[in-house]
């Protein structure tokens, strides 16, 4: 262990370096079984004299911190804590610094409970996949390619924009799954959705300018801008989507899930689509399409983007492999109009200069191997008889509780909640007395972190497995429909 430690002057040399042990040992720095350096290597590494650092190992040792092992070393014994009392603080809860008043509002959004809780057999949790169908045995060569030397290259840094051939292996997938017309250039790699979000509000937005979000709508897009100080104004939804006629005259930007609107699952009419291209032309606002889990499509016929209808170039479409692979590989893009190429790359560079390279240029094999295409085949006969299961349960004897709102796509179904479950407080109570039970649900108020969001229930059927959907709606809904006399 390279432990650190400071002596001030010369005086209680041994004093210092008992007191200094003493409270690592205290805080935890030291754990109970690691061992302290020899004392000749430490009263080296001091300048003092051996047996300085010997009086101090003894005095440890009296007091029962540590113990001496013939012939292996001396070893930290125990926290040396009293039972029943805490471990003084390592650093000071009182500061002279404090974050700016708008953290403290917005801290919330990502709190400890704003993630939910662990995975459990009844897992209703919205927008997860299933992780445990993910190729990790074509995934895992890919990325030990990439790490070997002659891969890795210097090591060094990469381009802000992305790695070249992943680039074009998402302008290749993009246009040929979405009919987004884009050229590598106009893609760009980012850490994820949510810094996609962030890197188009650092290069459009000036503090105070506004941004119309859909309400109910996905509450980290509004947590992105309000912390840039953008005015976040919430705009309604409706059958056919965002409510066009309602848009704020003076946004600067519109922020979308036209494909399939989370969380109420309806796509937007092309009619309203052709509304909000007109509308943004008119305004010089930008419209940020974000394109989350269209991939999986059930029914009907495939959605056209609001990229792929815009002839003026003012939708940024923003996407991610979060639902189509791991949420935890943090792999996003974007793309945009050429005006912006230039400002969004030095915004990259400004926020983490690049995306790792190695998980790049794996997936970029990925995908240019099709095996991105073919997991996502695969994935999408299993959501789909996952959401046939889920539609058929609500739909029968829990239709009286809950109304869904039709949806054909995606990794969630939401429904509006009726007879006593449209009461708030009956519903706070039955989502956590299902959560304390095993079953993993939130509300549509929780999850669009909305009080004016209607009494609805949000059901994420990705990574709850076909067979526990039943069990699980029987274990959330079944005594409130037994009272109903269901």
């Amino acid at each position: 262990m390279d432990l650190h430690l400071t002596l001030d002057g010369r005086r209680d040399l041994s004093g210092q370096i008992y007191r200094r042990l003493r409270t690592a040992i205290h805080d935890g720095l030291l754990r109970p079984g690691e061992r302290l350096p020899p004392a000749r290597e430490l009263a080296v590494r001091l300048q003092v004299a051996r047996n300085t650092v010997g009086v101090a190992y003894e005095r440890l040792a009296a007091e029962g911190y540590v113990e001496s092992r013939v012939g292996s070393g001396t070893f930290v014994r125990s926290t040396g804590v009293p039972a029943g009392e805490a471990a003084p603080p390592a650093h000071p809860e009182e500061s002279g610094l404090r974050p700016r008043a708008l953290w403290a509002r917005l801290s919330p959004w990502a709190g400890p409970d704003a993630f939910g809780p662990t995975a459990t057999a009844h897992d209703f949790r919205a927008g997860l996949p299933d992780a445990r169908l993910f190729p990790y045995d074509a995934w895992r060569p890919l990325v030990a390619r990439e790490l070997r030397p002659s891969a890795a290259g210097t090591g060094g840094y990469g381009d802000p924009a992305g790695h070249a051939g992943l680039r074009a292996a998402l302008a290749r997938h993009l246009g040929v799954s979405r009919a987004v017309r884009a050229r590598p250039q106009d893609v760009l790699v980012t850490t994820g959705t949510q810094q996609a979000l962030d890197l188009v509000g650092r290069v459009l937005l000036e503090p105070g300018d506004r941004v119309a979000v859909e309400e109910p709508g996905y509450p980290p897009a509004r947590l992105a801008f309000r912390s840039q100080g953008a005015e976040v104004t919430g705009v309604p939804v409706d059958e056919e989507g965002l409510v066009v006629d309602a848009l704020p005259p003076d946004a600067r930007a519109v922020y979308v899930t036209p494909a399939h609107q989370f969380p109420l699952g309806m796509p937007m009419s092309l009619r309203r689509k052709t509304a909000l291209l007109r509308w943004a032309r008119r305004h010089g606002a930008a419209v940020i399409e974000d394109d989350y889990d269209s991939e999986f499509r059930f029914g009907g016929r495939p959605v056209e983007t609001l990229h792929s209808l815009d002839r003026a170039g003012h939708v940024v479409y923003v996407g991610s492999f979060s639902k189509v692979m791991l949420p935890s590989l943090r792999v996003g893009f974007l793309v945009a109009p050429a005006a912006l190429r230039s400002a969004l790359r030095t915004a990259k560079y400004t926020t983490d200069w690049h995306t790792p390279v190695p998980t790049q240029a794996a997936l970029a094999r990925f995908v240019d191997d099709g095996l991105l295409a073919r997991h996502i085949r695969r994935m999408r006969h299993v959501y789909a008889a996952r959401h046939e299961t889920l539609t058929r349960a609500l739909g029968g004897r829990f239709a009286g509780l809950v109304r869904m709102v039709p949806s054909s796509a995606g990794l969630h179904l939401t429904g509006y909640t009726r007879d006593g479950l449209a009461d708030p407080g009956a519903l706070a109570e039955l989502t956590g007395r299902a959560r304390a039970s095993g079953v993993a649900v939130y509300s549509l108020a929780e999850v669009a972190r909305s009080r004016a969001a209607r009494p609805g229930l949000v059901f994420g059927y990705g990574s709850i497995g076909e067979r526990d959907i039943e069990p699980g709606l029987h274990r959330l809904l079944g005594p409130a429909a037994a009272r109903r006399g269901a």
